[in-house]
């Protein structure tokens, strides 16, 4: 029997990493009787964190969903990881809830990617509140904290909750509508944050701020309604108090979920396209409509094989049935689907609109993918994930291993949108790309623990390219003799520049047959694979023009393969002969970091000879936009997060080529070399 759409609470858990997101969902479970002890991240024994890398860091790096019963009503928990590296998780979470919990720590206050989370949260409308968390720490302060969070979050943000006590002493709090239990100690403050509380709220409804006016207060039942529409429209945010480790807070936001989030029912329908009709459509929370459901999350296990986390977003899913993936055009059949408590299942025959499930062994299904009646095809909007910035060369530690690694990297992006990988021809390297450093390490370390292989993790060889400024005229013979049929072909050609990424441009200019017209092909097919394999240090050759203007041949020993050598030999000559250099990859970089810092990352840039194009603060932030060659990029993310203390994060895209500085471009020549001749003596 499905749940009662309009007692599901779908919430998900976002902040900046190591703010107790995590420990705070442990804490709401325990209080519902969903586990029989306390979990805690140190002790690796949290429901959320139960990935062997999640144990080992003590951080999250997946998403991870669990469920309590309250109060007659279901909540499912999706906790997202906070670290910029694994954001995205966040953003898929977002996308199958009906409203957010933002963590942050009393401590530290709003950072980077509280700011990241919040926008994700805005972009899709939805109702939230915020956890002050950790107020048991030196130095914790819930007003200090309100202040940052009224400072950089954008949104009418009121306490429903203050603190008892504070740092080691903080023991619980108080419930600002409720008002019981007040000790004198905190009575004086309470009262003043429950004037602004009331304020607050009377000021989203006309009748309401009326009667505040006239009588000075309103009663408990009408600020709870008129809180619950605040939180609902979001016009207010309410902000609570939690210590999750001590399991303080939890019940009061418990009840906050329960009594003024939104159920899928109150969220209504959802919007995507009828495939029948290729027009936009709606379905909405009905039991009865066709099923139609999003995949956010994919998850790979050993033992079980793919596991696709859902969200039912209209209609019945039933144990054993067969739907289309509309994404793919494939059918799925479904065999088991289950609640997920952390990496426990538990078994359902069914799945009603709003709840959130797992099924096993979907053939061809991914993150992203929507499910559906396949008599009524409906596509829900993808998820959109960020693209990867920072990527390494990868290479084996066995010989013989790169099937393997294929195999791995090919299922580890299934599972994980943000992991690209790819061989690149040029630098003949295997790359992985990621969000960042950690993303590309955390990647390294499941391959080998998942699928048992081993790799060497590389700074990927910057994709430098090679032309020339200059112009040459060179000649390129090659003449063979070893008895019998020789080999002869004799070529001139012309070598100048293109402009910057004109490419290749081959010109015939042969008059009166001094090379057969059956042989220029010939000729532009050596002069091309010269280019490709490189002239000055292995790089590829680019805008480049080369004009065959004479040459010669022989009737008995002229061929193809000759004028290919000749061809070759002519362009490398020439090449060289007109001031060949290097070019190198730029790329265009936005850093986003505290304001105060903006002034260290400029400097930072200028010494890794980037350009500043512009500086747009925001508040308390800054975004600083600049062109940087790549190879300045490779190390640039630790360097950042030790400037910023952690709360920089940036982007970057291939910009355009420019010439390398020649004292640079002579150590890179110098060693392409060196690498050559070692290769040539294995």
């Amino acid at each position: 029997m499905a749940i009662d759409c309009a007692r599901i609470r779908n919430v998900g858990f976002v902040g900046h990493g190591g703010v107790g997101k995590t420990s705070l969902v442990e804490a709401l479970l325990f209080s519902v009787g969903a586990v029989t002890r306390l979990g805690r991240v140190d002790d690796g024994t949290t429901t959320g964190d139960f990935d062997p890398d999640e144990i080992k860091r003590k951080i999250s790096l997946n998403l991870s969903v669990a469920y309590g019963d309250y109060k007659g009503h279901r909540i499912n928990l999706v906790d997202t990881p906070g670290y910029g590296d694994f954001i995205s998780e966040a953003r898929a979470g977002l996308r199958v809830v009906e409203g957010a919990v933002v963590v942050v720590d009393a401590v530290a206050g709003v950072q980077v990617q509280t700011e990241r989370v919040w926008k994700f949260a805005t972009e899709y409308e939805l109702p939230r509140a915020v956890v002050v968390n950790r107020l048991d720490r030196e130095r914790a302060d819930f007003f200090r904290t309100l202040e940052s969070l009224g400072k950089r979050l954008k949104g009418r943000l009121v306490p429903v909750q203050i603190p008892i006590g504070a740092e080691g002493a903080f023991t619980g709090v108080v419930d600002l509508v409720r008002m019981k239990d007040v000790p004198a100690a905190v009575a004086d403050q309470a009262r003043e944050s429950r004037e602004k509380l009331i304020e607050a709220v009377a000021e989203t409804d006309d009748e309401l701020l009326n009667k505040y006016l006239e009588e000075g207060t309103l009663g408990e039942a009408e600020l709870t309604r008129a809180l619950r529409a605040g939180i609902m429209a979001g016009t207010l945010v309410p902000v609570l108090c939690a210590s999750a480790t001590k399991s303080i807070g939890a019940q009061g936001l418990l009840d906050l979920i329960v009594e003024s989030f939104p159920s899928p029912l109150d969220r209504g329908e959802v919007e995507g396209t009828d495939l029948r009709t290729k027009q936009t459509a709606r379905r909405g929370p009905d039991p009865k409509a066709p099923m139609t459901a999003l995949v956010f999350k994919t998850l790979s296990d050993p033992h079980v094989g793919k596991l696709s986390l859902f969200r039912v977003c209209a209609g019945t899913l039933t144990a054993d049935s067969q739907l289309l993936n509309v994404t793919r055009g494939v059918r799925e059949r479904l065999g088991h689907v289950a609640w997920l408590q952390g990496k426990t299942q538990k078994n359902v025959e069914t799945l009603g609109p709003g709840e959130i499930g797992v099924a096993a062994k979907l053939k061809e299904t991914l993150t992203g993918d929507t499910l559906a009646d396949e008599a009524h095809p409906f596509a829900l909007p993808r998820i959109e994930f960020p693209e990867p910035s920072m990527s390494f060369a990868i290479q084996p530690k066995t010989r013989g291993d790169e099937d393997k690694i294929s195999n791995a990297l090919h299922r580890m992006s299934e599972e994980d949108p943000t992991l690209h990988s790819r061989y690149d021809p040029e630098t003949k390297q295997l790359i992985v790309a990621g969000v960042g450093q950690m993303h590309v390490e955390v990647a390294v370390e499941r391959m080998k623990r998942k699928y048992n292989v081993d790799v060497n993790l590389l700074p990927p060889r910057v994709p430098y390219k090679e032309t020339v400024k200059g112009r040459a005229e060179v000649q390129g013979k090659y003449k063979k003799q070893t008895g019998g049929r020789g080999q002869y072909g004799d070529v001139w050609l012309r070598v100048e520049p293109l402009s910057r990424s004109a490419g290749f441009e081959f010109v015939d200019e042969i008059f009166g047959g001094s090379v057969p017209r059956n042989y220029i092909p010939s000729v532009e097919k050596g002069v091309r694979d010269c280019m490709k394999k490189g002239i000055l240090a292995g790089y590829p050759v680019v805008d480049l023009k080369v004009a065959l203007y004479d040459g010669s041949y022989h009737e008995v020993d002229s061929s193809d393969m000759a004028f290919q050598i000749a061809g070759s030999m002519a362009l490398q000559k020439g090449f060289m002969e007109a001031h060949p250099i290097l070019l190198e990859p730029i790329m265009n970089v936005e850093v986003t970091g505290p304001a105060e810092q903006a002034g260290d990352v400029i400097g930072d840039i200028n010494g890794r000879r980037g350009r500043i194009v512009g500086m747009e603060p925001a508040g308390e932030t800054a975004a600083v936009r600049a062109q940087v060659p790549m190879a300045e990029m490779l190390n640039y993310e630790p360097a950042l997060r030790s400037m910023t203390g952690g709360r920089g994060a940036y982007a970057m895209e291939f910009s355009h080529y420019e010439e390398l500085p020649a004292f640079l471009a002579e150590k890179i020549i110098k060693d392409a070399r060196a690498e050559k001749e070692k290769a040539e003596k294995h």
